[in-house]
């Protein structure tokens, strides 16, 4: 669908930002007029830490944030293989000169909501960004969709198609865009893609690899929406929710499967 057949409302995307979502950003751009990214403040390590430990104990949150730190600095040391990536995939990943970016401290604040219902959108993208409330969701002017990183519903939550490949599940390897409703990637199911890791790809690098084949679904997904023509399918998959792997088990993992 090109920009001139696309719906006049504005799009919005919502996101904490990093360079595959400013791909899948640019993509809707080139092919169905500008967006209006709404981007939120990162949430605090601590609180992120302490939520995480509420939920899950002590020792599961002090061995994802291993994993959290050790993929940071994995991204420094990788950083070339990433730039190949997106040289060869064609990734535009910086905000391109005259995007419009709104600056936020939430996604489930009063002020995202606000920023929204000014703009009075056709559709919200959310992509990388908190989770919205059910009180948040009832007052969008639009249909609400969610880019997600995996294959949903088998590997909701974090790191979708690095749990795909620990779990010797490669054909899962993929990514959807759905429907937000108040779970965790728990929406009506709109389109989903699959892929393939390449050699020297890892979990830091694995959301770029996602973001490149997974433009088309994007915009294809936002602009049905644009369009009034929002059609769920059924992945008959088994449902699960999966969170950042510990440090020992990434390593042990790593050393077994050879999957980073």
């Amino acid at each position: 669908m090109a920009a001139s057949e696309s719906s006049t409302r504005p799009i919005v995307v919502v996101t904490e930002g990093g360079p595959h979502i400013w791909a899948i950003v640019n993509a809707i751009t080139d092919r169905l007029g500008p967006v209006s990214v709404i981007l939120e403040a990162p949430e605090s390590k601590k609180r992120l830490l302490l939520g995480r430990a509420r939920r899950q104990g002590w020792v599961s949150a002090i061995g994802q944030l291993g994993t959290m730190v050790l993929t940071r600095l994995g991204k420094r040391f990788l950083a070339g293989h990433a730039e190949r990536l997106i040289a060869e995939e064609k990734l535009a990943t910086e905000p391109r000169q005259g995007q419009a970016i709104i600056h936020v401290p939430s996604a489930n604040g009063p002020e995202c909501l606000k920023e929204i219902v000014g703009i009075k959108p056709g559709v919200v993208l959310l992509a990388g960004c908190r989770m919205l409330s059910k009180d948040t969701l009832a007052k969008m002017p639009c249909p609400v969709l969610n880019y997600h990183a995996g294959i949903a519903p088998k590997y909701r939550g974090m790191n979708g198609g690095y749990w795909a490949l620990a779990s010797g599940d490669q054909g899962n390897f993929g990514t959807t865009v759905h429907l937000v409703d108040a779970g965790v990637d728990t929406g009506g199911v709109l389109k989903q893609v699959r892929g393939k890791p390449e050699t020297g790809d890892t979990i830091a690098s694995y959301a770029l690899r996602q973001a490149a084949f997974s433009r088309d679904i994007c915009v294809e997904a936002v602009g049905n929406a644009l369009a009034g023509r929002l059609e769920t399918i059924d992945p008959d998959l088994p449902s699960k929710q999966w969170y950042h792997p510990t440090i020992w088990f990434y390593l042990w993992t790593g050393l077994t499967k050879r999957v980073w």
